[in-house]
């Protein structure tokens, strides 16, 4: 198949062709593997091939809704037993897990053929993917500039046309934040609408499972294919829509009330791309009819950042001892950085942090009473330079000592949290606030930057508001359709 069919196909199409005949899965991995071939080496997108398994895969007898539709899994969070799952990480390199991630499990039952693995940020933790392990994932609308993380490998390579449509997940921004640098739709489900599980739970409620795809159908497809409930899960769904999310998307969304944030505590001046996006953004809703108005901030921006982060330094914390216990060591610097700060948090310190995440819900709940949805730009910025957010060799010395003395409170008293804070989320504020509180939230790329680099808008949505995310993003794709648009990379 040449490439100009196979990228002119989502992951629906190309499931149709093989359901009736006209394409067999053979072909379209064939069409995958070339444009991986032709492309990977300037993306660095895809870091474990699965050759082997792919071709095996091929001898079964696929079935499901996507049968036969090449796919790849997320380096984290995503295992397939019998592969390395690394995280990004030279402790986990070699680690093989012996069991299936659920939702791989349930990407094997729709018959998708996994044909490897995709390049992750150390442990998720950053908004752009330049692992030491396996050097940075380059962004395919500019090789200079970053695809975002931690799902970056997965968006470069549906932006490439790899893959129509592969495997992220989210626990701070990180299926939003690639698609808003790459031009792909991104949506976040509502907490416990996809099942973690067996092996790893859900990071305190804040992460979940999806995908990064070019079309909104296969996104509400997928989310078909991994919603639902399971028996290792700490929460039952109980807002599924009856009909599935697949049917949601073509449906009239209604006039809908919603309240635009432009700016962030955390950053109350964003790039004036970013501002001219969620203007172009905000100018076709009222077109298609929508009620849209400013808001000022819905919860105390900055409060929120540090209560996100403090439970991330304790989950680091955590990820790298259980490394360590399991006689892995290797870590990047700013991983044990991060680490020893959440080292050194005390429990009480921990639950104050967790215990205000209540009040953030609550004032969403608040503001979803007066607005149906809340609009921001995904990110403050045009997407980030390789490179640009690294850590200097003065400060690497400097943590490394505070570390080798553990001396996480004096990190503190330095002020290092609150660098951080500003240093990691200034440039992408905007996301947090669904994974703290639970809620669906979507990235929506309806705009490029005068330099030809993407930057999508952020929409949130109310418990349960999945079907209206979908409806939205449906009527956005028809009224500036996105897909064609094809990066300028040979």
């Amino acid at each position: 198949m040449e490439f100009a069919r196979y990228r002119s196909l989502d992951a629906t199409a190309m499931a149709e062709l093989v359901a009736g005949g006209e394409v067999k899965p053979a072909e379209l991995l064939a069409a995958a593997r070339d444009r991986a071939a032709a492309v990977n080496p300037k993306l660095n997108a895809i870091i474990r091939p699965m050759d082997d398994l792919a071709d095996a895969r091929l001898d079964d007898e696929l079935t499901g809704p996507f049968a036969g539709v090449p796919f790849l899994l997320k380096d984290l969070g995503q295992d397939y037993a019998g592969v390395p799952t690394s995280a990004g990480c030279r402790a986990l390199k070699d680690h093989i897990p012996t069991e299936h991630e659920t939702v791989v499990e349930r990407w094997l039952d729709a018959g998708l053929v996994i044909f490897g693995k995709t390049n992750t940020p150390e442990f998720g933790s950053k908004g752009i993917t330049e692992p030491e392990l396996w050097g940075p994932a380059r962004n395919p609308w500019n090789l200079a500039h970053t695809p975002g993380g931690s799902s970056g490998g997965s968006a470069a390579a549906v932006a490439a046309g790899i893959v129509p449509v592969a495997g992220a997940n989210d626990g701070g921004g990180s299926i939003r934040i690639p698609a808003a640098c790459c031009g792909l739709f991104g949506l976040k489900a509502g907490r416990g609408v996809v099942p973690h599980g067996p092996a790893e739970g859900d990071g305190n409620g804040m992460s979940t499972h999806g995908v990064v795809s070019r079309s909104v159908r296969d996104t509400a497809a997928m989310l078909d294919v991994l919603a639902g409930a399971d028996p290792y899960a700490p929460y039952l769904p109980a807002t599924l829509p009856p009909g599935g999310y697949l049917a949601e998307v073509g449906r009239e969304p209604g006039r809908l009330r919603i309240g635009v944030r432009a700016t962030s505590a955390l950053n109350p001046a964003p790039s004036p791309e970013a501002a001219a996006a969620l203007d172009d953004a905000a100018a076709l809703l009222r077109e298609l009819g929508h009620d849209v108005e400013p808001v000022e901030q819905v919860v105390d921006e900055k409060a929120l950042a540090t209560d996100f982060l403090t439970a991330w330094y304790v989950k680091t914390a955590q990820l790298v001892a259980q490394a360590r216990a399991d006689g892995g060591d290797g870590f990047e610097t700013d991983t044990l950085i991060i680490a020893e700060l959440g080292r050194t948090t005390d429990a009480l310190a921990l639950e104050l942090a967790r215990s205000r995440w209540h009040g953030y819900t609550r004032a969403l709940v608040d503001f979803h009473r007066r607005y149906d949805l809340l609009l921001t730009p995904t990110l403050a910025r045009e997407p980030l330079k390789v490179a640009e957010v690294t850590t200097s060799a003065l400060e690497t010395a400097a943590g490394m000592t505070l570390v080798r003395l553990r001396a996480g409170k004096l990190l503190r008293r330095l002020g290092v949290i609150e660098k951080a804070v500003l240093a990691n989320l200034s440039w992408v504020p905007f996301t947090q606030l669904a994974n703290l509180t639970g809620r669906p939230a979507m990235s929506v790329p309806l705009y490029w930057t005068t330099n030809g680099l993407p930057l999508g808008v952020q929409f949130v949505a109310p418990l349960g508001g999945e079907g209206t995310l979908l409806r939205v993003a449906a009527q956005l794709e028809t009224a500036r359709p996105w897909f064609d648009r094809v990066p300028d990379l040979v």
